[in-house]
């Protein structure tokens, strides 16, 4: 296939099914699994990280967080290799998730799985473009709390960044080093993060680990924290990741999931857990508004959750890129012309300023998140990936396990409409102290 460095696009499309699934203007099979396994993890350790211990943990408590750290990772692992072993369905390789859902359902699934993703990581990006607004206020307080500086305006600041970094990196596979300078920047914040929780909890006096609330919301809350435990480890884009993977696709692609959920999951876990133990109920969704410590050391923590954010943006945004770029975008010259530049500020920077816009009216956003993720991220990575693979397999399953796969389809239809029910009773709790452009 045509790439964005060659130039040459072809402009024929491929049947798949009833279908017609177009080229890419996007590099594809260039890309080693170790690099793979690094896009994984840059999105697996991002600076969501640092709420786990606030939004997973309080609301699921030591034992309820825990186990289920270990058996949703062991879930999202199963999913996400059913998913990776059906890229090549029918002798094609699948290179967007709503191409493998219209190979197999046909043209409306098609457009339900786009506009299921589409939603997923709009949010997720908008989610991104929040915390490097966050972190970068974080930062100004530590200096200036004169209040004169409101999380808007740090959040238009952290957007215009993202775009500056989306208009130089043409496509998924040209994050390359980018990959590098993401994980290194994970590791310092969660590092930082880690030592001075574990000063605080040695210092601090015995902590809360009950569930805070009453009945009714412990019940909400813990069905929200397992929402948020398999959001924290699945990207919503695995088809469109494998393909940017070189041949062979699929053990290529199960090697870097391996390493995603076991040495990519080190940090996440450590981070996690340090953040509850040292502050039990009072830990917040931003835990380095909990740590105390040097001043320049958290200064260094938040600019590097900042600039791990932009980079992590451009891995959620790269499947709206490519269908911007592909649909629209110019088909002669190399991805750094004159041309391409051009189609890139004007088309991404659009993209961004609407994201932009949304993370400063509503910075409050992660009870629409949830909401969303409820109905697009347990969909997109659970029931379909279940059925896409039992529809893929049908012939080759034996009972006992297209039974298993009914039960994983029916438990996660479950699961996701009581989170999308917490989530909308979340909203409504909420809603009364809700201000746009609140300065949070």
């Amino acid at each position: 296939m045509a790439d964005f460095d060659s130039g040459m696009r072809e402009s024929r499309d491929i049947e798949s099914g009833d279908v017609k699934v177009p080229e890419t203007a996007h590099q594809i099979s260039q890309d080693s699994w170790l690099q793979i396994a690094f896009i994984l993890t840059t999105g697996i350790n991002s600076a969501y990280v640092l709420g786990y211990s606030g939004t997973v943990m309080v609301p699921l408590g030591w034992v309820g967080g825990s186990v289920g750290l270990v058996l949703a990772a062991a879930l999202s692992l199963y999913a996400n290799v059913l998913l990776a072993k059906i890229h090549e369905l029918g002798g094609k390789r699948h290179i967007r998730y709503r191409d493998l859902a219209g190979h197999i359902y046909g043209k409306n699934a098609y457009a339900l799985t786009w506009a299921f993703q589409y939603i997923n990581l709009f949010m997720i990006n908008t989610g991104y473009i929040i915390l490097a607004g966050q972190a970068l206020k974080a930062m100004y307080v530590l200096f200036r709390d004169d209040h004169l500086m409101k999380l808007p305006y740090f959040i238009v600041i952290a957007g215009f960044v993202c775009a500056l970094f989306a208009f130089g990196v043409p496509h998924l596979s040209a994050l390359k080093i980018w990959l590098g300078f993401s994980n290194f920047l994970s590791i310092i914040y969660i590092v930082i993060a880690f030592i001075l929780a574990l000063n605080d909890g040695k210092k601090a006096s015995p902590r809360d680990y009950n569930i805070p609330g009453s009945t009714a919301t412990k019940i909400f809350s813990c069905i929200g924290g397992f929402a948020n435990l398999f959001f924290s480890f699945n990207t919503g884009m695995l088809p469109e990741i494998q393909a940017t993977v070189k041949q062979p696709v699929v053990g290529n692609m199960v090697k870097a999931l391996v390493f995603q959920f076991t040495i990519g999951l080190v940090p996440m876990y450590a981070i996690t857990l340090m953040g509850y133990w040292a502050y039990g109920n009072e830990t917040s969704a931003y835990l380095l508004n909990n740590v105390s410590g040097p001043v320049w050391l958290k200064a260094v923590a938040n600019i590097s959750a900042f600039l791990q954010s932009v980079i992590a943006l451009h891995i959620f945004a790269s499947p709206m890129y490519e269908y911007l770029d592909t649909k629209f975008g110019p088909t002669k010259g190399g991805a750094f012309s004159l041309s391409h530049i051009s189609f890139r500020v004007l088309v991404r920077g659009g993209y961004l300023t609407i994201n932009t816009l949304v993370s400063a009216l509503l910075p409050f956003l992660g009870d629409f998140m949830s909401l969303t993720g409820a109905f697009s991220t347990f969909p997109l990575t659970f029931i379909l990936a279940n059925h896409m693979y039992l529809m893929a397999k049908k012939h080759k399953l034996s009972m006992p396990q297209k039974s298993w796969h009914w039960l994983n389809i029916t438990f996660f239809s479950v699961v996701s409409v009581a989170a999308g029910v917490s989530a909308v009773r979340l909203i409504l709790a909420d809603s009364k102290t809700y201000n746009i452009f609140a300065d949070l």
